[in-house]
């Protein structure tokens, strides 16, 4: 399966269904978007692998004046965003490209994630967060809001089971249901601590995890100011 097409095709309804499909929403992208800084007021921030610019909206939510670039290599996704973001008086900029091979520039304050990084290969994964670490300013945080996998089958087997039970009991339809488990068979999940692990190899300091629930974890990173 083809993750670009999988995505290009649920781009119209990706947003109306992401309460239903992430039972911990509130608890998940609270602890991605708390992270941030409320210095400088207007930082500069990459959203990587950005969709239809959810996370971004909640960042701009908390942080009016910060300076967002989307990065994502689907157009409809990113058409989605383009609308979100239309009048904001502090333009946002899009860019259509695969961030497993896309020069992030910067430097950036923050580089923040939200459901993507878990489609790349594991080795995708540590360039990337290599590639971050380099495009980040001295100071600078990493922020990925995430699915990650235990690493006993048994216990991930049943984060799976108890996170399709909670989006059946908030009442999501069959057909829907189906539709995100289909979009699953895109995943390439790491487990948490390795992660961690190829963030500190990567330069990265301060690293943790502010939240995890089953399989949703948002974990960070900070390039040493000095």
């Amino acid at each position: 399966m083809d993750v670009k097409r999988t995505f290009d095709g649920a781009a119209a309804s990706y947003d109306a269904l992401r309460r239903q499909l992430i039972p911990c929403f509130d608890g998940f992208y609270g602890a991605a978007v708390g992270l941030l800084p409320l210095a400088p007021e207007a930082p500069r921030i990459l959203d990587v692998g950005a969709g239809t610019g959810l996370l971004a909206g909640l960042v701009k939510a908390r942080l009016p004046r910060a300076r967002l670039t989307l990065l994502d290599f689907s157009e409809p996704m990113l058409a989605e965003a383009r609308a979100r973001f239309a009048g904001d008086p502090v333009p946002v900029a899009i860019r259509v490209e695969d961030s497993s091979r896309a020069d992030l520039g910067g430097p950036w304050d923050a580089i923040v994630s939200a459901l993507s990084i878990h489609h790349l290969a594991d080795q995708a994964k540590r360039d990337l967060y290599r590639r971050a670490f380099a495009a980040l300013a001295p100071g600078g945080l990493l922020v990925n809001a995430d699915n990650v996998r235990d690493e006993d089958p048994a216990v991930q087997a049943g984060h799976r089971a108890a996170w399709i039970a909670a989006i059946r009991a908030a009442g999501l339809a069959e057909a829907e249901l189906e539709a995100a488990l289909e979009r699953t068979k895109v995943d390439v999940l790491a487990p948490l601590s390795t992660q961690l692990g190829w963030l500190r190899q990567a330069g990265f300091a301060e690293v943790g995890c502010a939240f995890d629930w089953h399989h949703f974890a948002v974990f960070s990173g900070r390039r040493p100011a000095g």
